[in-house]
């Protein structure tokens, strides 16, 4: 494993960053259902050490029954989530195999091996991390059960200015299962389809259409319901979608895959996406951008007419929030590497 994001934690393998951004839409997707079984599932003696006890005296056997009794956040459902499986080398264009995985995967693995780590820390020079070194090397998809999420920053750009400006959260801590306290691009989600329902599997198999929900959902506090514990979304029939594709295809929205990584406490896994708006589309479609969503709040800077939404995309904003701030590592490295190509990203596509 390697850190490739200078400036930043992020673990990731080689081929997992690309040297330049690539086109969403060159990303390909494989599906394997019937993936290998991981080496571990967060039920190990390993991790005999930090588990709570129940009232009977016994232990939890999982990390996210423990959590579910004992601090349980507001959002905390364990629903199907697309599992990954490989990010193949061979190619010059990313190709990410996925195939059946659960939420709870997540909070059994990482969040017990950060509390590991936690626990080692305060008890002194002496610390014992046996879960830690049974993972080894976090970035082997083949030992545990591997869920991401998807990490959008969202760029306003104003071509006639060139001025530009992304949109950043803050996770509130009794909200969210994981990075609280931390500051993080919008939107993020984990990548799974809108509903358990089994017709959703397929429909929703696409990075493009999970960045569309986080959008909906984190940027203008749509609900996550969308019916389709009945029948699949209608995409095309979706105003949202429906705009934004187009503008995808017009150039007024460019949408970039930046690689994949994982947090070094936790080993929670993001892939890095980029979605840069015109000014004009961005305006018109997040006019009513909310202020405060289900997993924390909107950070915007203060300034004398009160219309800023996001913060300055800056060689000084970039290094102020991977140095100073308290940011995840996911959205440390996405501005670090949104900053080295800015003059990619923000190059209209009729620019050449």
């Amino acid at each position: 494993m390697e850190n490739l994001v200078p400036g930043t934690p992020l673990l990731a393998r080689p081929h997992w960053i690309p040297e330049q951004p690539v086109p969403l839409e060159r990303v390909r997707l494989r599906w394997q259902p019937d993936g290998p079984n991981a080496l571990l599932d967060g039920s190990e003696p390993e991790l005999d050490h930090i588990r709570p006890r129940r009232a009977d005296g016994a232990s939890y056997r999982y990390y996210a029954d423990a959590l579910r009794d004992l601090a349980k956040p507001k959002v905390f459902e364990n629903r199907g989530c697309y599992r990954l499986l490989d990010v193949d080398a061979s190619t010059a264009e990313p190709v990410l195999t996925f195939g059946r995985g659960q939420y709870f995967d997540v909070i059994n693995i990482c969040e017990a091996v950060a509390h590991e780590y936690a626990s080692a820390v305060l008890a002194g020079p002496d610390r014992h991390t046996p879960f830690r070194a049974a993972i080894a090397d976090p970035t082997d998809l083949t030992r545990r059960p591997v869920m991401a999420a998807t990490s959008t920053l969202t760029i306003r750009h104003d071509r006639r200015t060139d001025e530009a400006e992304f949109v950043l959260h803050w996770r509130d801590p009794e909200k969210v299962a994981s990075g609280g306290g931390l500051y993080q691009v919008m939107p993020v989600g984990m990548f799974q389809a809108s509903h358990d329902a089994p017709w959703n599997e397929a429909n929703d198999f696409d990075l493009w259409r999970s960045i569309l929900r986080e959008l909906s959902e984190e940027l203008l506090g749509a609900s996550e319901d969308y019916g389709s514990d009945k029948s699949p979304i209608d995409y095309a029939s979706w105003p949202l979608s429906e705009k934004l594709t187009a503008a995808r295809e017009d150039g007024t929205l460019r949408v970039f895959w930046l690689g994949l990584g994982m947090d070094p406490l936790t080993y929670v896994t993001d892939m890095l996406t980029v979605a840069v708006f015109d000014a004009e589309l961005f305006d018109e479609t997040f006019r009513r951008i909310v202020s405060s969503n289900e997993e924390g709040r909107r950070v915007g800077l203060d300034d004398a007419t009160g219309r800023s939404t996001g913060i300055p995309f800056t060689a000084d904003q970039v290094d102020r929030l991977t140095t100073t701030e308290p940011m995840q590592p996911a959205g440390a490295a996405l501005l670090r590497l949104a900053w080295r190509h800015r003059n990619v990203l923000l190059r209209p596509l009729d620019a050449g």
